[in-house]
């Protein structure tokens, strides 16, 4: 079990997310940065959708009543255990009693916390993602708060593998790699990209946005130059996706994200490729985008090189701990 002694800015469990219900108004919601959500999971053993402690921009303080093993992966907001600099992208030995606290946003904006063996609660529609608006899964349907006293699972398999190897040999010394980030979001035109002016394209791909504070899980506002309609366009609401970019009726995108409705009603101007969504997501308000376009080929073989790392990395991990 582990203890919240404070919970930071917003720390929720989420997962990969709550698929196979937007057709009946469910959103999908889930970590904002898969990618390392996903690693997290895979440094302690876990399956890639077992459920991770999602922090944003200031870290949860929290007390381990067993030892434990964890990974931090994202955002780096200075982890330290009792009060020493704790390393990330790696798995980590958590002695008992022990508290885990985090300071400093240097870079990004959210970490994720693996334990190994999983968080156990329930599911909520096959997903433990919390969807706080609706009060729909988590930990109560709402953000962790002091006080709360999470449960963990077992260990079985690799992650007992693991636990055993750096519980006997100590924390290991290497880890893997952060995501690269990129000077330019990468995206595909969307299907009212030809409704706007040519003047409005080429600002989309030549200037500037900024993130506003008024920006969520479930939305980035962007302010910069307005993107106009050629005319204006009755729209009828049509099904959305994590990455989508509407422009409201000011000319102002809209960048969806996880905890995304699940239809639209307004032009969608492109739409951030799958492969970038995890930089995106350590984005914070004041941050400047600038966007590139890419062909769906490009897009698609960026999503296969992305899917190939995280195999090779499983099979490492399975090698060197099996």
């Amino acid at each position: 079990m582990i203890s919240i002694l404070k919970p930071g800015l917003l720390t929720t469990i989420q997962d990969l997310g709550r698929y196979g219900y937007q057709k009946d108004g469910v959103v999908v919601g889930g970590a904002m940065d898969t990618y390392s959500h996903r690693v997290a999971n895979i440094l302690v053993g876990n399956d890639e959708n077992a459920p991770t402690i999602e922090m944003t921009l200031i870290g949860a303080t929290i007390q381990f009543s067993r030892d434990s093993l964890i990974a931090i992966t994202g955002g780096n907001l200075s982890p330290t255990i009792d009060n020493k600099r704790l390393p990330m992208w790696r798995p980590i030995l958590i002695r008992k009693n022990q508290i885990l606290s985090f300071g400093e946003c240097i870079d990004g904006c959210r970490a994720y916390l693996s334990l190994a063996g999983g968080i156990w609660i329930p599911k909520v529609l096959g997903s433990a993602s919390t969807y706080a608006r609706a009060k729909m899964g988590g930990w109560h349907g709402r953000p962790l708060e002091a006080e709360d006293q999470i449960p963990l699972g077992d260990l079985q398999g690799l992650s007992k593998k693991i636990m055993e190897v750096v519980h006997s040999e100590g924390n290991p010394k290497w880890s893997v790699p952060a995501q690269n980030m990129t000077p330019f979001i990468r995206m595909i035109k969307g299907r009212e990209f030809h409704a706007f002016t040519r003047e409005s394209q080429n600002l989309l791909f030549n200037s500037e946005f900024q993130i506003t504070p008024a920006s969520d899980r479930m939305g980035y506002r962007l302010s910069g130059p307005a993107l106009l309609l050629k005319e204006k366009k009755e729209m009828l609401s049509e099904a959305v996706d994590f990455g989508t970019i509407q422009v409201t009726s000011d000319g102002k995108p809209v960048i969806l994200l996880a905890d995304r409705q699940t239809t639209g009603g307004y032009p969608k101007i492109a739409h951030v490729i799958s492969a970038d969504l995890p930089i995106l997501a350590q984005m914070k308000p004041g941050d400047r985008i600038r966007f590139r376009e890419v062909a769906l080929e490009e897009a698609q073989a960026l999503l296969r090189e992305q899917e190939r790392y995280f195999s090779i990395l499983k099979r490492l991990i399975e090698l060197k701990f099996r």
